[in-house]
């Protein structure tokens, strides 16, 4: 019988192995202006709300490139931002640099819009 003891190894491997299948799992989210602003960048102005767990991103940023055209051309760019829309997607980690220094920031990769949000999913957006 072969008995495998939890080491900082094993452990390691172990998140690994399973986070990118987690960060990758998609979910319904309700993406928003959530009414904070700031004097430098990354600037946390925008979140999301995720309907399965009930978690709000914060600071996240949305690609919409993934999109169909007919999604995209539903005035998408007011109802992101007013959050009157629930999209399909998973939340990625991505980095980047702004003003020469590098941040690793959520991203909501879109790949759908499901439906119209209801008034209790858009509570933590400024326009509510």
């Amino acid at each position: 019988m072969l008995v495998l003891r939890r080491t900082p190894l094993l452990t390691t491997i172990f998140w690994i192995c399973v986070l990118p299948s987690v960060a990758a799992a998609e979910s319904s989210y309700v993406y928003c202006d959530n009414g904070l602003r700031c004097v430098m960048a990354p600037c946390p102005s925008n979140s999301a709300l995720d309907l399965a767990t009930g978690k709000i991103i914060k600071g996240v940023s949305i690609d919409i490139d993934g999109l169909r055209q007919e999604d995209k051309a539903l005035d998408l760019s007011d109802k992101l931002y007013a959050g009157t829309v629930v999209v399909a997607g998973s939340i990625e980690n991505r980095t980047q640099t702004l003003n020469g220094k590098q941040y690793t920031l959520p991203w909501l990769v879109a790949t759908g819009i499901e439906r119209a949000s209801r008034e209790n999913e858009r509570g933590h957006c400024s326009s509510h």
